[in-house]
C-alpha cells in the first residue's frame, strides 16, 4: 500500500492560511502583529525555522502545541480558502484505491513544519509515524525543495507544479 505525503501550502491549498500564521503567532508572542510572520515567511522554510527567525531564537518548547490548540479554536469558515480543481474528488478516489492519506491527518500521523527545521527528516518522521518504507511511499508537493527532500529522504516525488491538472495525480500515484 502507498502511502502519500501532501505538502499543503501551495499543494493543497493555494490561497495563504491566515488562520495559521495567527495561531502561530499567539502561540510565541500574541503581541506581535501578522505582518510581523508574513516579512519572514520564506516558501520552502518549516514553520519552527520561520518562528526562530522572527523571534531571533528558539521558541519554547510548548509553542508548537499552543499554536495547533489556537488554530483549532480560530478555525471557521473556511469558504475563502481555494484548493485545486477537483482536489477533494482525487483525494477521495485515492483513499478508495488504498492509498494512505492520513485521513487527512489522524492523531500521531504526518509531520509538520513545527516539529523540526530539517524537511527530510519531517519526512522520515512520517514515514516513521505511519510504518511504512520510503519506496512505499510518495511526495506530493509544489516547489523543488518539496522535490530535493522527498528524493533525500529515499521517497518518490510529484510536483503539481508540473501537472496539467490536479486529477492526473490518480495516475501517478496509482
Amino acid at each position: 500500500m502507498t502511502l502519500a505525503l501532501f505538502d499543503v501550502d501551495g499543494t493543497l491549498l493555494l490561497t495563504p492560511d491566515r488562520v495559521a500564521v495567527r495561531a502561530i503567532l499567539e502561540a510565541v508572542d500574541p503581541s506581535l502583529p501578522e505582518e510581523a510572520f508574513t516579512r519572514v515567511a520564506r516558501p520552502g522554510q518549516t514553520a519552527l525555522r520561520q518562528v526562530e527567525q522572527l523571534l531571533g531564537h528558539a521558541p519554547d518548547e510548548g509553542w508548537c502545541g499552543r499554536a495547533e490548540r489556537r488554530y483549532e479554536e480560530l478555525l471557521g469558515d473556511t469558504s475563502s480558502w481555494r484548493t485545486p480543481e477537483g482536489a477533494a474528488e482525487v483525494l477521495a478516489e485515492l483513499e478508495r484505491r488504498g492509498v494512505r492519506l492520513t485521513r487527512f491527518f489522524p492523531e500521531g500521523q504526518g509531520a509538520f513544519g513545527c516539529e523540526s527545521n530539517d524537511r527530510t527528516e519531517l519526512i522520515e518522521l512520517a514515514l516513521e509515524r505511519a510504518g511504512v518504507q520510503p519506496a512505499d511511499a510518495v511526495e506530493i508537493g509544489d516547489t523543488p525543495l518539496d522535490e530535493q527532500t522527498a528524493r533525500a529522504a529515499g521517497v518518490r516525488s510529484i510536483r503539481v507544479d508540473r501537472l496539467s491538472s490536479f486529477s492526473e495525480l490518480l495516475e501517478l500515484i496509482g
